[in-house]
């Protein structure tokens, strides 16, 4: 091997690297635990997350749960949930009773309001206001579930 060529490698390996480490720290894969945001999400799968503060209405978001059980499971240490209020929103009058908002009380700053899109989910109702210092990222895609799909047997 040329030395030319020994140092266009090892400049393409850098280059590589470089723009990997980039990636990933813009970017990151989360597994989903439970079903609070079914049907749009389920159990077991895997979302992939753009590492940012810049929130807007409607955005899937991960952050870390404001109470996390200690049994050290690291999953469990994460939520995904929608955003429903951004600062300066009106609070939502389900929310108000946990958070102590008057009427026409707003979201604080550094502060989002959050659902989950399941019937039965924790969400701000129970746990308030999540502090935007605790957002992970929002949810860009979830990738396809084609491999969860059911195997079915053979026909009879």
């Amino acid at each position: 091997m040329t030395r030319a060529l020994r140092t266009a490698t090892a400049l393409g390996a850098g280059v590589l690297c470089a723009a990997l480490g980039l990636l990933r720290s813009r970017l990151a894969l989360f597994r989903v635990t439970g079903s609070s945001m079914a049907p749009a999400v389920a159990d077991g799968d895997r979302l992939l997350v753009r590492r940012t503060a810049r929130v807007r209405h409607g955005d899937a978001v991960v952050f870390r749960d404001p109470f996390p059980l200690g049994d050290g499971d690291e999953a469990l240490a994460r939520l995904v949930k929608r955003v429903s209020a951004l600062p300066g929103d009106p609070v939502p009058p389900e929310v108000r009773g946990v958070v102590g908002a008057p009427v026409g009380g707003r979201v604080p700053p550094g502060s989002l309001v959050v659902r989950g899109d399941a019937v039965r989910t924790q969400d701000s109702r129970h746990f308030g206001h999540v502090a935007e210092s605790a957002l992970l990222g929002v949810v860009l895609t979830r990738p396809a579930r084609a491999a969860r799909r059911r195997v079915r047997g053979p026909r009879k």
